[in-house]
């Protein structure tokens, strides 16, 4: 998938989301975490668009099982980066799609990894503080 057909998908789905149709924007998302040919983009590419679903704003407060479908697709890419890249941003993405599977004990574990390798680059970092908020929220 060139990286212009990975733009194009985007597009598609943030127009899915800003036209109130959800369900069929996290399907959207759903469908492009599981091609492989995601896992071949840069990774910042990836985390571009695993943030834009991952921490996006005005999504319901209960899950629809589109939403868990889609943070489902995310968790195989989410996982080989953090443990190519062991960056602490990852394992917040990471952690937040086990804290939506329900899977908070995983959650727990990887955030506080990440939270591990941040006080480590930066201790006063906005996400140490983040990190820090979601761990006490579980």
């Amino acid at each position: 998938m060139p990286n212009e057909a990975l733009v194009q998908a985007v597009k598609s789905i943030v127009t899915l989301a800003r036209g109130g149709n959800l369900d069929a924007a996290y399907q959207g998302y759903r469908d492009l975490f599981q091609k492989p040919e995601f896992l071949k983009h840069r990774p910042e590419d990836q985390r571009q668009v695993l943030r834009l679903m991952i921490l996006a704003k005005g999504v319901p407060s209960k899950p629809t099982e589109a939403m868990i479908e889609a943070h489902r697709a995310a968790v195989p890419a989410l996982t080989e980066l953090v443990s190519i890249h062991s960056d602490p941003g990852d394992h917040e993405l990471l952690g937040i799609c086990h804290e939506m599977l329900g899977n908070l004990e995983s959650a727990d574990k990887i955030f506080r990894a990440g939270l591990a390798l941040e006080r480590e680059r930066n201790p006063q970092s906005d996400l140490c503080g983040t990190l820090m908020k979601r761990i006490s929220l579980l």
